[in-house]
């Protein structure tokens, strides 16, 4: 629920930013040539980008949400995964946590968990807490079903934990997706207008048609970039958070076997 209110939140908010873009500074009657005489913006000085933008249409506007929005996720992962590694490099951190555990120093390892943070240290502050409890009780005194124990509440720790590593990247790929697909309706609209002026009778219209192609060209250009920014990171992200799983499996594994040792 938080998950799609995010993403229909930032919608809203990109919406309301990209018109606004898209209607006061692409449409800007400084960026034409016909708007002092005609009162039109159809025809952008040579060379304005701002003005052959806006002549791409509505659509543009769309294009450019969907940009924004995949910046903004892209912030958002970038914040939330480095905050899931913690404050000091998890190599470090895990090392300091094996010799205290090699030590019999479990208190200090929780506080060392404690003070790291992240995703890692509150899968293996999971695992020395439920181990702290289960060998507390005296009247437990299979081993074998300590360890179960343990293992369980680092699984249910893991459950909680993924989700909000892989939390937003199906948005960023459902964006690129949607991005690809308004490109190609942008360029189909333009190509629309581009042969309706070819069609006309007598001589074609010069500026329907090349508004009709700057339209066609522009949502190609809008939609490949929107496309290429969110199929890239999302591929970095995937990348960055299964290395982070390895990371968390690893010394899962070997507290585990650490903890079994004792």
């Amino acid at each position: 629920m938080k998950k799609s209110s995010f993403v229909m939140i930032l919608f809203v908010i990109a919406m309301v930013v990209s018109y606004a873009i898209y209607e006061f500074i692409l449409g800007n009657p400084s960026n034409f040539a016909d708007y002092a005489t005609k009162g039109t913006r159809h025809v952008p000085f040579a060379g304005n980008f701002l003005g052959m933008s806006y002549v791409g249409g509505p659509i543009v506007s769309l294009l450019i949400c969907l940009s924004i929005m995949v910046i903004a996720i892209t912030i958002e992962r970038t914040l939330t995964l480095k905050r899931a590694a913690g404050k000091q490099p998890i190599p470090k951190f895990f090392k300091n946590v094996v010799d205290l555990i090699r030590e019999d120093k479990l208190d200090e390892a929780v506080a060392a968990c404690d003070k790291q943070r992240g995703s890692v240290a509150n899968v293996l502050k999971s695992a020395i807490t439920r181990y702290q409890e289960v060998t507390a009780d005296k009247s437990s005194v299979d081993k074998e079903k300590q360890l179960i124990e343990v293992q369980r509440a680092v699984e249910e720790t893991l459950m909680l934990e993924t989700p909000l590593l892989e939390k937003n990247l199906i948005a960023l790929s459902t964006i690129a997706s949607i991005a690809t697909m308004a490109g190609l309706l942008g360029t189909t609209i333009g190509m629309i207008r581009a042969f309706s002026a070819l069609a006309q009778s007598g001589a074609p219209d010069a500026i329907a048609l090349s508004t009709g192609i700057s339209e066609a060209l522009i949502n190609t250009a809008g939609g490949l970039f929107a496309a290429i920014l969110g199929i890239v990171f999302y591929n970095f992200f995937v990348n960055k958070v299964d290395g982070f799983t390895f990371q968390i499996d690893e010394a899962n594994y070997n507290v585990m076997q650490l903890l079994k040792s004792k």
